[in-house]
């Protein structure tokens, strides 16, 4: 059962907000990444390559939890659990979306080495729970 998100948490998440993504390591440790973000109702979405550690996590064990924690309010915070979903489909015009979200350029201006990424990924994680302050 998946669970909705405020109207305020989706505000934030529709700003240009780091969000930090939590992925399940092999030997049951946490891997933690600072990543851009986008809402889609109430699914987050993020943007990788198939050779990162955390889509290489999410295709083993698809638990994520994603945290978003503005920098203007560091005591307001969300914590969004749930489960992710990958595919290929569309990475390339999420991260030039996100990229333009996040730095006002698309993505090959703001990384000229971005030519030798691995295929693009589209991380969709559906929420199971959310708690926070947010």
């Amino acid at each position: 059962m998946s669970a909705a998100l405020s109207d305020k948490l989706k505000e934030l998440l529709d700003s240009p907000v780091f969000v930090n993504i939590a992925t399940i390591q092999p030997d049951g440790s946490p891997q933690v990444s600072p990543v851009w973000a986008k809402r889609d109702g109430d699914d987050v979405l993020i943007s990788t390559t198939v050779d990162r550690r955390k889509e290489k996590n999410l295709r083993r064990d698809p638990r994520v939890t994603v945290v978003v924690q503005p920098f203007d309010a560091p005591y307001s915070y969300a914590e969004i659990r749930g489960t992710a979903t990958l595919t290929t489909e569309g990475g390339q015009e999420l991260i030039d979306e996100l990229a333009l979200k996040y730095t006002g350029k698309p993505y090959a201006e703001f990384n000229p080495d971005s030519a030798n990424d691995a295929a693009r990924v589209v991380v969709r994680i559906t929420p199971r729970k959310v708690v926070g302050r947010v």
